[in-house]
């Protein structure tokens, strides 16, 4: 049976018109702060004391949008006959977000825990070369970072603090039989030890 002519813009009429007599769900924006989720991604914060300068995060950037320069330290020797070190020092990180296109690889490669994902979205400019953030910018951001997620408390332990449980369980051991072999007796157990 063909189509009656004109019923689809009856169909589109008849749509119009129930919206019409619905409410607005428009936010108004600068007036009503939008509920964001817990982990968006609004901006990339850097917490800059555990920035190693390893350049993975520059590197592996699809958009080179990520610029840091730095210079090499010479660190005394931590004992006496040890050697000189030599560690690389942070001068500039900054992030172009204008070329950004918050993928999160630079976070995800980061080793270190330098980069994180502020819910921050507020940060337009009126030039666009104002987009380059630079350091100190990407560290006012870090305090609003969220607290990562609980563990599931059913999850199994981390393998650092299983190896580090472990090791201190093995020490104990061990100064429990010194102990014993100093002719002490066993030495008495810490209270409050998992």
């Amino acid at each position: 049976m063909p189509p009656i002519p004109g019923s689809g813009l009856a169909k589109g009429l008849a749509v119009t018109l129930r919206t019409m007599t619905r409410k607005s769900v428009t936010a108004q924006y600068p007036e009503a702060q939008p509920e964001l989720p817990p982990r968006s991604r609004g901006v990339i914060a850097l917490f800059d004391e555990n920035c190693t300068v390893c350049m993975l995060c520059a590197r592996e950037c699809p958009d080179w949008c990520i610029y840091i320069d730095s210079h090499k330290e010479t660190v005394p020797a931590a004992a006496p006959g040890g050697r000189e070190r030599s560690r690389n020092v942070l001068d500039r990180f900054a992030i172009d977000f204008a070329l950004c296109m918050y993928c999160g690889i630079c976070i995800e490669v980061c080793p270190f825990d330098a980069l994180f994902w502020s819910p921050e979205f507020e940060y337009a400019e009126t030039d666009i070369r104002e987009l380059t953030h630079e350091r100190d910018r990407l560290r006012e951001w870090m305090w609003t970072v969220p607290a990562p997620p609980a563990l599931d408390p059913g999850a199994e332990e981390p393998k650092e603090v299983a190896a580090a449980r472990k090791t201190a369980e093995k020490l104990a051991a061990a100064q429990r039989q010194e102990g014993e072999q100093q002719g002490q007796g066993p030495a008495p157990e810490q209270e409050g030890g998992e």
